[in-house]
């Protein structure tokens, strides 16, 4: 039987973890490597149209820059960029008025409930306008729908007209008070006849 003296050598563990740190390490930097060569291989900012048109005449993979500076294509005709029309587009401000209003019809001894939405495309004042004189605007409103008559707002048609004079008084009435109407359009989001 062997028996280990004080004399034999031993496994020393500092030689072992420092071998597997080197592995790892290594690992490590190969695997690094690898992403490295694949990102630089693969990030092309190119589509794979413009990369093969860059491949094939380098001139040819930017053509919009050629198309901005109006070079000539060798022939003597010359690109000119097709203008785009641009539009300008508003905003739209609603305004409902809190609380539905209710009229009697001129001649009939029915009567209409209805709430009222204006809207502007103006800057946000004729919205702050409409909002400080509510109650003044209010009785304009009731004043208007009090000499229609049942046969008046039948339809579609009718509708419209009825929109068409309350924005006629509100534009009138904020034109007294503040300088300047502004309503563009009138609303009806509830409309009842009984």
């Amino acid at each position: 039987m062997a028996t280990q003296t004080a004399d034999s050598p031993q496994p020393r563990p500092k030689g072992r973890i420092l071998r597997l740190l080197g592995l790892l390490a290594g690992s490590a930097a190969l695997v690094g490597a690898g992403f490295g060569a694949g990102f630089f291989y693969f990030a092309n900012p190119l589509s794979p149209a413009e990369d093969v048109l860059r491949l094939i005449a380098p001139e040819a993979a930017a053509p919009d820059a050629a198309a901005e500076a109006g070079e000539d294509d060798g022939e003597g005709h010359k690109k000119v960029p097709k203008p785009v029309p641009e539009q300008e587009f508003f905003v739209t401000s609603y305004f409902t008025f809190p609380e539905p209003l209710t009229s009697n019809l001129s001649g009939s001894s029915r009567f209409l409930q209805l709430t009222v939405g204006v809207s502007t495309q103006y800057d946000p004042a004729v919205i702050a306008n409409v909002e400080a004189h509510v109650p003044a605007l209010t009785s304009d409103i009731l004043g208007v729908v009090s000499t229609f008559t049942e046969e008046q707002m039948a339809g579609i048609a009718g509708r419209k007209a009825l929109a068409g004079a309350i924005r006629a008084a509100i534009n009138a009435r904020l034109e007294r008070m503040e300088g300047f109407g502004g309503i563009e359009d009138v609303f009806f989001p509830t409309f009842v006849m009984q």
